[in-house]
């Protein structure tokens, strides 16, 4: 700010022409921003002049700044890798930082012991610093799947047990008798002999699972030509089980290869981003993080999330894919190539298989964003100060408990369908979820759909309990579409709101009901820490609501595109018509049951030639004659 110019007009003076790093710190010292810079006093200096470049999150962190400390570094290499310490190490508040969704759980593999263990963890604690490895985060349903896969096949310790201090002190547990651990706790089992067990469980946990069938099937062999039934008949089982997992892997690459595919989605108030690992061309592991939208580009966190993921040599891969180009590209290709040893090179694909990759991590990304704004991550105390604030935005008198956002879904005249979801408490209730099929007119008329959805709604009122009575109802739209039901609503009693998006589609505010406009997508000029967490709290959940119900909507409608395009299939049948499909379709009742009936069948339907039901079963039956 101009107050703070003059006491810094001094200190940029001496500051070097040089590669480095600065810190920002506010008034109590703590630090605020930490940046890297090939020359530190001009990036400095941009902070500091009359008009200082940069967007809402900038100015803000400008007019924080009392005091700053730089280090200067042999090269811009150097000052990236310092810059990204440094942000670990202080968290400061001005910087993007990633985060977990809490219900991503890891598997943690503690190698820093003699004998490490294999165990679920729902975080990534500060052992990793001393050789501990994790993988994921996984969902949990498949978490569980990959610990009992792991456990069946390796005989891991899964005990407290502290290893070699307790050796031979206990006597072993049940699961070594019965085949599931090796049992370290003897102490006839070395380090080295568990260590090459632990060897095949980070190639498992990496996906590398060709390379592990391919050697337990030598081993088979080998324990077959011995004469040792008995040990092949075990590797056997193991080598089975690995091929059932290697066969759920999806092929995204039929030309095999390893690489990872890098992407982000955002939808104003967070963003999901995700990498997709891919080893010999199948996709082997996930990883996802989240981090608070803040209005940078989209390059910047796609880079901080690159810079956060690749910390040991062994985690590289020689390529990574990117869905955006990132400012350092060439930077962060020199720090990866020199800490694996060997290149790595980033790309952006353009098309092919490399491509549809990093569209299939954007898919992916987007839908964890969907899942993450629809539970919210939030505690129940944050969720109830973000329903408090949203009632009294729309002028709700009371708590409101039940929420409902409708949306209309078209595709030409014949697919018109509307959508009812329902958030209880600020979470999605999906068995009240409803659809309609709009059926009161004809044509595409947004406003009326929107009439007869809310007039069919409230035709249920007086048959229900007092928990099904929306407390607030959301429309998807503007003014127009608050008008259209506008009286309704007032007869009804029940408060009324429009949901509105920017013209990136992204959830923008609310349209109030007095026409009035409540703007959520952009900061306030003075808006504090506590009016911007209670802001995109109430952003967040009417992005869930508004996504949710275009989600729903378009089910239904996709649902009935899907029936009318195979419904007209049948006409491009020689002699078949509209008349003649409605006709096979009145005696067989599905299109399902028409494509299984036998030609005798289709011969005995009354006013249908004999030629036409032989077209109709050799369109159907073709690959069997």
């Amino acid at each position: 700010s101009s107050e703070q110019q003059p006491s810094f007009a001094f200190r940029l003076n001496l500051v070097p022409e040089e590669p480095g790093v600065y810190l920002m710190k506010d008034n109590t010292g703590s630090v605020i921003y930490v940046g890297k810079a090939l020359s530190l006093r001009s990036r400095l200096s941009s902070y500091f002049t009359a008009k200082p470049d940069g967007n809402a999150k900038v100015q803000a962190m400008i007019k924080r700044i009392a005091d700053f400390e730089i280090i200067v570094c042999s090269t811009e290499l150097e000052a990236l890798i310092l810059e990204a310490n440094l942000i670990k190490e202080h968290k400061p508040h001005y910087n993007i930082l990633l985060r977990d969704d809490k219900e991503y759980p890891y598997i943690r593999v503690t190698l820093q012991d003699a004998f490490p263990k294999v165990e679920k963890s729902f975080h990534v604690e500060d052992d990793v610093k001393e050789g501990a490895r994790y993988f994921g985060p996984w969902l949990s349903g498949d978490i569980s799947r990959a610990l009992d896969a792991l456990q069946s096949i390796y005989p891991l310790r899964t005990c407290k047990r502290d290893l070699p201090r307790d050796i031979g002190k206990k006597r072993p547990c049940l699961n070594y008798y019965i085949g599931r651990c090796l049992g370290p706790c003897t102490g006839d089992v070395s380090e080295e002999e568990y260590g090459k067990m632990l060897a095949d469980v980070i190639r498992f946990l990496e996906g590398r699972y060709s390379e592990l069938t391919k050697n337990l099937k030598t081993e088979m062999e080998a324990a077959s030509d011995a004469l040792d039934f008995e040990r092949a008949a075990i590797i056997r089982e193991k080598w089975l089980a690995l091929r059932r997992l290697e066969e759920k892997q999806h092929i995204v690459d039929p030309q095999g290869g390893d690489y990872d595919a890098l992407a982000m989605e955002r939808n104003g108030s967070d963003i999901s981003l995700q990498k997709l690992e891919v080893r010999g061309g199948r996709v082997t592991g996930r990883v996802y993080r989240f981090a608070e939208d803040t209005g940078e580009a989209d390059g910047n966190y796609l880079e901080v999330f690159l810079r956060s993921l690749y910390e040991r040599a062994d985690s590289i891969p020689p390529l990574i894919l990117l869905s955006t180009p990132i400012d350092n590209q060439e930077l962060v290709a020199e720090y990866l190539s020199e800490l694996r040893g060997s290149k790595v090179s980033l790309r952006v694909p353009q098309r092919g298989t490399k491509k549809a990759t990093v569209d299939l991590a954007s898919k992916n990304a987007g839908w964890s964003l969907m899942r993450h704004t629809l539970m919210g991550g939030k505690s129940a105390q944050d969720l109830e100060l973000t329903l408090r604030t949203i009632a009294e935005y729309t002028g709700c008198k009371g708590y409101p408990q039940r929420i409902e956002a409708y949306d209309i879904s078209s595709s030409g005249a014949e697919e018109r369908t509307g959508a009812l979801v329902v958030f209880r408490d600020g979470r999605p209730e999906r068995r009240s979820y409803r659809h309609f099929t709009i059926k009161s007119f004809e044509g595409i008329d947004d406003y009326r759909a929107m009439r007869e959805l809310t007039e069919r709604r409230l035709r249920y009122l007086q048959d229900e309990n007092v928990d099904s009575r929306p407390d607030i109802i959301f429309v998807d739209g503007g003014q127009g579409h608050i008008n259209a039901v506008k009286d309704l609503l007032d007869d009804a009693g029940i408060t009324l709101a429009g949901i509105v998006k920017d013209n990136r589609h992204r959830t923008r505010g609310l349209v109030l009901s007095s026409g009035d406009i409540i703007e959520l997508s952009q900061a306030p000029e003075g808006e504090d820490a506590d009016e911007r967490a209670t802001r995109l709290g109430v952003l967040r959940l009417l992005t869930a609501l508004q996504d949710e119900a275009h989600r729903f909507a378009n089910r239904l409608r996709n649902q009935q595109e899907k029936k009318r395009r195979m419904q007209y299939q049948i006409e491009s049948i020689p002699g078949v018509g509209p008349a003649r499909r409605k006709l096979l379709l009145k005696e067989f009742g599905s299109i399902k049951k028409l494509s299984e009936a036998g030609l005798e069948e289709l011969k005995a339907v009354k006013g249908l030639p004999e030629e036409v039901a032989e077209a109709v079963y050799l369109h159907y039956h073709r690959e069997g004659i």
